[in-house]
């Protein structure tokens, strides 16, 4: 091919946006707002997205490019998350404090990502300050591409279920509480959707909440996703006669085995196929209810909607389904746990089994101990910890520290085993190993149970139990078919060990999900580097759109307001460049 041929195939190229396959593009524009709702029946604050509460589902397809434009239009300052997604080669996108400058008030960032090679059902919400406890959230789903086989037939529809426990104090008011030494006390209720519970008791429930309702057709099966967006609640999840087989979790396919119920807790995802095989004399109860509580004080705080079948002959009525009957079984909620494990049989969001990594063989590299005891008070104030560190965020974030040399932004030294001395604040983060092999075992000494949470990985939840970890545990680890995941529960006064494989380069959150705990300075990060990559091989390089703050803050422009459609076109035609230039590299060869 001569030059004028190349001239010609490169803007053929570029006028159809399309060049040997480049995966294709979705674009979303968020608007973060603020309305007034009452989801319990109190007109309260609520954090909105697009006015829509819950936000919008934000559906795409394995390894798209994503695109979302977010407009800040409340009075503080803001970031986008995205629980689960790995943002491969890309903390840059990942929306917490210390990867990310926050989004001022006013002001609209576009966050662009690939999902590269991920499937399943994750959420986004917003990170800063306990925003989450007001709204903000959304489902984000994950298609696969039409060539790789679901491991169970395609299902008739899918469904979006999102719970969480529930206060009429909006996010503002708990940080007061908190910031006071306060705890935030027991929640006002459970939404489901985004809306109170069904009037099932007249005296738990007053009149006048809306209530939310699921409708089907008899005799199909039906993907339910369901996610926890609470705010430090764990929920058991059930629908009256009906059985939920576990088919997915956080991204990776399960093996299926059907559950009467399920107890999903803060920030963790599942997908469950549901046939409506009942003869629906009446409607069924959906319910979610708090776990790990004194029932009888927290009756009112459950999550009541209503599944109704086109054909359905009545209301629901009479008592909710009981939940598990384990008040003297400390155990019975574990081994539901561990009895997730991962199909190995499955292709996942390649054409290749997912447990064709065999993770059980490879040779530990680095071990961390995670211990957490009850809030205490640091300097005056009430702060939660790991490894007796409080960690407190640093003004410029890590990566943006390294890459512009800002000195004393926050240390290296985070300890791996538990320290013998009085919890401190501190800026210490994790030093990871590049291609090392992590086993993270997190410890929970505080009275609650909690949820670990990695962003930039999944990881094999390997072993979990009651008392104190000591090494002889590693005997009863599943070194075979354990679910991969990126949030698992840790039972209080109980510890759970996890594996990952260290591969993904940049820095990330390590975190309580748990909002009260996360907020008082329950996490860190890991700093993870590949010294041997001098041309961002490994490690996309800082974004052209990047915010500056703390100590890069003169680099800060004035905000150029920009359509996710324009930032859009941008992308895609960067991406082409690239494609085109890759190949015009190849012909000249």
């Amino acid at each position: 091919m001569g030059w004028c041929g190349l001239v010609y195939w490169i803007s053929g190229c570029l006028v159809l946006g399309v060049c040997l396959g480049a995966d294709p593009f979705a674009n979303f524009d968020l608007d973060i707002s603020y309305i007034t709702a009452s989801p319990l029946g109190v007109p309260q604050q609520v954090i909105a997205v697009n006015g829509k509460f819950p936000g919008p589902i934000l559906n795409v397809t394995t390894n798209y490019n994503v695109v979302v434009n977010v407009k800040n239009k409340l009075d503080e300052a803001l970031l986008i998350t995205w629980s689960g997604i790995q943002m491969r080669r890309s903390s840059w996108q990942d929306g917490v404090l210390g990867t990310n400058c926050p989004i001022p008030p006013k002001w609209n960032w576009t966050y662009q990502f690939q999902v590269k090679d991920q499937i399943g059902s994750f959420f986004y919400f917003p990170s800063l300050n306990m925003q989450r406890a007001s709204g903000g959230f959304g489902s984000l789903i994950i298609t696969n591409r039409n060539i790789i086989p679901l491991p169970f037939n395609t299902p008739d529809g899918d469904i979006v279920i999102m719970i969480g426990d529930w206060y009429t104090r909006n996010h503002t008011a708990l940080r007061r509480a908190l910031d006071a030494g306060h705890q935030l006390g027991m929640p006002d209720g459970v939404l489901i959707n985004g809306k109170g519970p069904y009037r099932y008791n007249n005296s738990l429930v007053p009149d006048g909440i809306e209530h939310e309702t699921i409708n089907v057709d008899p005799g199909k099966t039906y993907r339910i996703r369901v996610h926890n967006v609470g705010t430090s609640t764990s929920l058991n999840f059930r629908i009256q006669n009906h059985n939920l087989l576990l088919a997915e979790t956080e991204g990776y396919y399960t093996s299926q085995q059907n559950y009467t119920s399920m107890d999903i807790h803060v920030g963790q995802s599942y997908s469950f196929l549901v046939t409506m095989d009942q003869n629906a004399s009446s409607d069924y109860y959906i319910v979610a209810s708090a776990r790990f509580v004194n029932e009888s004080l927290w009756q009112r705080v459950t999550g009541v909607a209503v599944l109704h079948y086109s054909n359905s002959r009545g209301n629901v009525a009479g008592p909710l389904p009981d939940p598990p009957n384990d008040a003297y079984d400390t155990s019975y909620s574990l081994n539901q746990a561990m009895s997730i494990r991962q199909n190995v049989s499955a292709s996942g969001a390649r054409p290749n089994p997912q447990g064709s990594f065999h993770y059980g063989q490879i040779n530990v590299t680095d071990v961390y101990m995670l211990r957490s005891f009850p809030p205490t008070t640091i300097n005056g104030k009430l702060r939660a910890a790991y490894n007796g560190i409080s960690f407190v965020n640093p003004d410029t974030p890590i990566r943006l520290a390294d890459v512009y040399k800002v000195k004393g932004a926050y240390k290296l030294d985070f300890p791996n085993m538990p320290l013998d001395r009085p919890s401190r604040e501190d800026r210490s983060i994790i030093n990871g190993t590049y291609k090392g092999f992590i086993e993270i075992i997190v410890q929970n000494n505080d009275t609650v149970i909690q949820t670990f949470h990695l962003d930039g990985y999944s990881f094999f939840v390997v072993g979990m139990g009651y008392g104190e970890w000591t090494e002889n545990n590693r005997g009863s680890y599943n070194r075979w078919d354990a679910i991969s995941r990126s949030t698992v529960q840790v039972y209080a006064g109980g510890w759970t060990a996890v594996f990952a494989s260290l591969d993904n380069v940049g820095v990330w959150n390590l975190r309580t999900e748990n909002l009260d705990r996360w907020y008082l300075g329950q996490e860190t990060y890991m700093r993870i580097i590949n010294p041997e990559d001098n041309s961002n091989k490994t490690e996309l390089p800082v974004p052209d759109n990047a915010l500056y703050c703390g100590a890069l803050s003169r680099m800060q422009k004035p905000q150029k307001v920009s359509s996710a459609s324009t930032l859009l076109v941008r992308s895609q035609l960067y991406v082409v460049l690239l494609v085109v230039i890759s190949n015009v590299v190849t012909i000249l060869r």
